[in-house]
């Protein structure tokens, strides 16, 4: 199975929304290589966090001038949230752009990464990272559908976890495009800011 989700994704041309005065930030979509059960990364934001405390996350944040790209953005978060070392993450390539409640132009990146591999929460901004099985949501339904305003994306609940908001729009997309699932996910007016 991935296999044939690298080479889908090697050869996908993501949806890029024109540069602009937002501001940039990148995430991990990170998926372990266990040959039988492949599972997703996931994160709780720190309650002391001024955004999305508490929430369910992807590792990654705010791009900085350092950073060469929204790539390196994404590995340099993950590795100061969950102590992802860049070297255990084989980049597969960036997915389809969104734009975040507060502004932000967001790029999940895919990655693998070893299933054994270890990771320690940074206190300060993670309260806890947990892992969820591919095939949770491959081979079930989202618990319900959230509507806030223009945007349609779904929700699921998953052990003590609420995967939510723009994390589970961009999940919804990702099981969309890549494994045919037929989510319903309305994320605004992009047609007005396609590249």
């Amino acid at each position: 199975m991935l296999q044939r989700l690298v080479k889908q994704v090697e050869a996908y041309q993501p949806r890029v929304l024109p540069e602009n005065s937002l501001a940039r930030a990148g995430v991990l979509l990170a998926i372990t290589d266990h040959p039988e059960a492949p599972e997703v990364i996931l994160t709780v934001r720190s309650q002391h966090l001024p955004t999305h405390k508490g929430e369910v996350a992807f590792p990654g944040g705010k791009m900085e001038e350092s950073d060469a790209d929204v790539v390196a953005t994404a590995l340099r978060e993950a590795h100061e949230e969950i102590g992802l070392d860049p070297e255990h993450v084989t980049v597969i390539g960036e997915l389809d752009q969104v734009i975040s409640r507060f502004g932000y132009l967001v790029t999940p990146v895919l990655g693998i990464i070893p299933h054994d591999v270890s990771l320690v929460a940074d206190p300060g901004e993670i309260e806890a990272i947990f892992r969820v099985p591919l095939a949770f949501f491959l081979e079930g339904e989202p618990d319900q559908i959230d509507q806030f305003g223009q945007f349609k994306g779904p929700r699921w609940y998953y052990e003590d976890y609420t995967i939510w908001g723009l994390t589970a729009m961009m999940l919804g997309e990702f099981f969309n495009q890549f494994f045919g699932q037929g989510l319903e996910i309305c994320l605004g007016d992009y047609e007005s800011l396609l590249v």
